[in-house]
């Protein structure tokens, strides 16, 4: 096992390019399957680039803030001053890799964008705790954390498909979140990974000696900034300017900040426990704002955010651009019924989940994705008398397993790092192999 992790790693940091190459590449390989699979010129494929690039972006808007809202809050003084004494339970190498997975799957569960987030910031503080650690694993560790978000209260098929008026209600209704998060093979996956991921990554990080470059100077500086001191209220008279006043008010924050926690009361008593990416965003956000405490600490905190969240912004516009090769071509229709055609009843969640795991490479975006394999997925299900809300979650655990090899969403976590994307890669290919075992036993099982 030590020669096939020290080959994998080898191997990624040889040969796997930036994230945005990737993409790029991402790009060529659609154009040319949709030239030689489907019978398209290369014009046409160009004009479903083209066609597809901007189709996403309501769908970007969404998940860039569940990005920012998520390090927002995770930057507040009261979550990092809670990460910060949470490093102390860890004082050992081994120890410091148990606490970070652990710590940023139950991250995840509870938001994605907040787990990628808290997930990094908790590694750099058990990592100033602990400097023996290989500090590649320990964020590869903090990134596995992820694997477990599409199955946790911000997955994004889930919480869609439990919203009046998603597209596929006229097929299958309004799936509430007790027959998909809630469901007892959901269940059954969450908890194998949640308690056999940190052991893992503890031999993983067995199996290769440390990073030579543990110091501080590796992390990012925004990660390592001084707490703000406090404006007395003296200087506050004295020295500044009323807009600078009204900017350093808590005052502000706290009253925009409860009419915000007002609403998420309201909503909740109107709707019940139906959580969506919208109210999941506008609880984060508003958290953020009260925590935060000032207006100007909040807006220095959402500058930072919108930093980190610049390479998933930047490289939507391409996966929707390939998206529309894929879904206009014929391509990812031509992927899915090939699984579609080889199953059963009971089969069929178990191949939607592997077919989902392939298109994630070019659609890494759950509802994205969810948009392209909901229409076939659902009506294949449907016909064979398989259980649509099991199929519905296997696209989005197949989306959350690849992800551990597709660079796009470990970009978030990687700017607080300071890592490349080859840094951790190589382990995270460990990490793919072992969760497809427990999240096909559920599949099939339960």
């Amino acid at each position: 096992m030590r020669g096939v992790i020290t080959f994998f790693d080898r191997l990624v940091q040889r040969f796997l390019p930036d994230a945005f190459l990737f993409a790029i590449i991402l790009t060529f390989v659609v154009f040319l399957m949709g030239v030689i699979f489907t019978g398209h010129s290369p014009v046409e494929m160009v004009g479903y680039w083209g066609t597809g690039f901007w189709e996403l972006l309501a769908f970007a808007m969404q998940m860039s803030l569940i990005v920012v809202t998520g390090y927002i809050l995770a930057s507040t003084p009261i979550v990092k001053s809670f990460l910060s004494k949470l490093s102390k339970i860890a004082n050992t190498p081994e120890q410091a890799i148990l606490a970070v997975t652990f710590v940023a799957s139950i991250a995840c569960l509870i938001n994605y964008g907040f787990g990628l987030v808290a997930g990094a910031l908790y590694a750099i503080h058990v990592a100033k705790r602990v400097p023996t650690v290989d500090y590649r694993v320990l964020m590869a560790s903090a990134y596995s954390g992820f694997l477990l978000w599409h199955g946790g209260l911000s997955g994004s098929i889930p919480l869609l498909i439990a919203t009046p008026g998603h597209f596929l209600e006229d097929k299958i209704g309004i799936i509430p979140v007790t027959d998909t998060l809630f469901s007892g093979f959901n269940i059954f996956i969450v908890l194998v990974l949640l308690f056999t991921l940190p052991f893992l990554n503890r031999f993983l990080m067995k199996s290769k000696e440390p990073l030579k470059n543990t110091d501080a100077s590796l992390w990012q500086a925004a990660a390592l900034e001084k707490e703000e001191p406090e404006i007395s209220e003296t200087t506050l008279a004295m020295d500044l300017t009323p807009a600078e006043r009204l900017e350093s008010s808590k005052i502000v924050s706290y009253l925009v900040g409860i009419l915000g926690l007002c609403y998420i009361i309201y909503f909740f008593v109107e709707n019940g426990f139906d959580l969506n990416i919208n109210i999941v965003n506008f609880i984060f956000l508003f958290l953020g704002i009260i925590f935060h405490q000032t207006p100007r600490r909040f807006l220095d905190s959402v500058t930072s955010a919108v930093k980190n969240a610049g390479g998933i912004i930047i490289q939507f516009p391409f996966y929707a651009g390939i998206m529309g090769m894929m879904v206009t071509s014929g391509l990812s229709e031509q992927m899915s019924l090939w699984f579609v055609h080889i199953s059963n009843e009971t089969t069929l969640p178990l191949f939607t989940f592997i077919s989902a795991g392939i298109v994630n490479f070019f659609v890494p975006s759950g509802g994205g994705q969810w948009a392209v394999q909901g229409p076939i997925m659902v009506p294949a299900a449907i016909e064979i008398g398989a259980d649509t809300a099991k199929t519905a979650m296997a696209v989005a655990w197949g989306d959350a397993w690849t992800n551990m090899i597709q660079p796009f969403w470990a970009l978030p976590l990687l700017a607080i790092a300071g890592l490349k994307v080859r840094d951790i890669m190589g382990f995270c290919v460990l990490i793919l192999i072992y969760s497809f075992f427990p999240i096909a036993v559920g599949l099939l099982f339960f």
